[in-house]
């Protein structure tokens, strides 16, 4: 924390709202007790009693402005009426996220610049697995936990954000990196974490453009980890704009005059009521494909005769309730979703160019589009799946749209 003054103060734990007092010490065997005349201790000086500096009040000064402010604490101005004496007296608070709060906060009540460094460490750790690392019904629960250092990485938590958030979230302030004592900033910049951060140019580039946060889920989710194979990776490739070659438009396959082809090895069964197929089919296979569609898959119906690209359950949240449906991607292209129990058609997300899905974590994920953002949440933990299927079709549609030269 730095003043914003050079000039000297000296340091006093006094806070404008804590009234010190004094009281008169009790010596065993000296309370005033009246004395009768004639006794042996009449006319004989009073034994001398040891002087106690009076404690200083807080009425005793005069508080000024503020000289730094961080985030646990306040330092300000404080004036002693009697010697014109000025202190800088700290203020030690806490106001933020409780499962933020830095282990010295708690034990020492007091914090240091390498309590913001923790912090960075829960935020990491949060943008990775969607939850905070310290999670419990309460804020005493979250305080122990914080305390003893007692969080997990879900499986298969990005390797160089695993690294970093170790060397991030340790008990001992000074061993922190990013500290004064490991060296500064300048070992945290250059962590492999950090690697595609141009530092230098920072504040020039372009920020990325950041949509309306939502909550990924509730914080007493604890099933939420599945198999989710390196979730950065995932993100980056969420990126709409850019088309991939990979996905143009497959070149038909010239018909076969003997055997009819064969189309099992475009449909890939994740269950008995998920599939996904891959794109690259000629048209006398998409006509094989929904042959078999039309004979076989009982969800045929909802879809006006489209091949379905990719299916399976979803939690469709709305407000606080969640209901499960089926989530039907199709050509067209077409996202349907059906209530399973009752065999109902229930809506259809609306597609365009500005279409976009996006991974929370493991289970949650959501489709944007320019009216309304779909939160839906994939039981079996592959909202990555989903993403990157959409992703694929809406490249094989809207890449032409993008760029018209292709």
């Amino acid at each position: 924390m730095r003043r914003n003054s050079s000039r000297p103060y000296d340091v006093a734990p006094i806070h404008s709202s804590v009234v010190l007092r004094t009281c008169p010490p009790m010596v065993r065997g000296q309370q005033d007790t009246p004395r009768l005349p004639g006794s042996s201790m009449e006319g004989q000086a009073p034994p001398p009693q040891p002087t106690q500096p009076r404690k200083k009040r807080s009425d005793d000064f005069k508080f000024g402005k503020i000289l730094g402010e961080g985030s646990f604490s306040t330092v300000v101005l404080a004036k002693e009426h009697n010697t014109g004496k000025e202190y800088a007296t700290r203020a030690n608070s806490f106001v933020g996220t409780a499962q933020y709060v830095s282990p010295e906060l708690l034990t020492e009540k007091s914090a240091c610049k390498s309590s913001d460094l923790w912090a960075l460490g829960c935020i990491i750790y949060q943008l990775v697995a969607g939850l905070p690392p310290f999670r419990a019904g309460n804020e005493y629960l979250i305080f122990q936990k914080i305390i003893k250092l007692e969080y997990e990485f879900p499986e298969k938590f990005f390797p160089k954000a695993k690294d970093l958030v170790k060397q991030l979230l340790l008990l001992d302030p000074c061993k922190r990196i990013g500290c004064e004592e490991m060296g500064g900033y300048e070992p945290l910049k250059s962590h492999p974490f950090f690697e595609s951060i141009s530092w230098s140019d920072l504040h020039l580039q372009t920020p990325p453009k950041l949509t309306a946060y939502l909550p990924a889920m509730s914080e007493d989710d604890e099933d939420c980890y599945g198999n989710y194979d390196d979730l950065l990776s995932q993100f980056s490739s969420m990126q709409v704009a850019q088309p991939s070659p990979f996905l143009t438009p497959a070149v038909e396959a010239p018909p076969s005059t003997s055997n009819p082809p064969s189309v099992d090895q475009f449909i890939h069964d994740l269950d008995s009521n998920s599939m996904e197929l891959d794109l690259q089919f000629s048209d006398e296979q998409k006509r094989l494909l929904l042959d078999k569609q039309s004979a076989a898959n009982p969800w045929h119906q909802f879809v006006e005769n489209n091949l379905i690209l990719k299916m399976g359950p979803v939690d469709k949240r709305k407000g606080l309730f969640a209901r499960r449906r089926q989530l039907l991607l199709t050509e067209g292209p077409h996202l349907y979703y059906v209530d399973p129990v009752n065999k109902v058609l229930k809506g259809e997300i609306p597609w365009s160019p500005e279409l976009r899905p996006e991974a929370k974590n493991f289970k949650t994920f959501f489709v944007h589009t320019p009216n309304r953002t779909y939160y839906l949440m994939d039981p079996s933990g592959n909202a990555d799946k989903w993403c990157k299927k959409i992703q694929e079709v809406w490249r094989k549609i809207y890449h032409k749209h993008q760029n018209p030269g292709l």
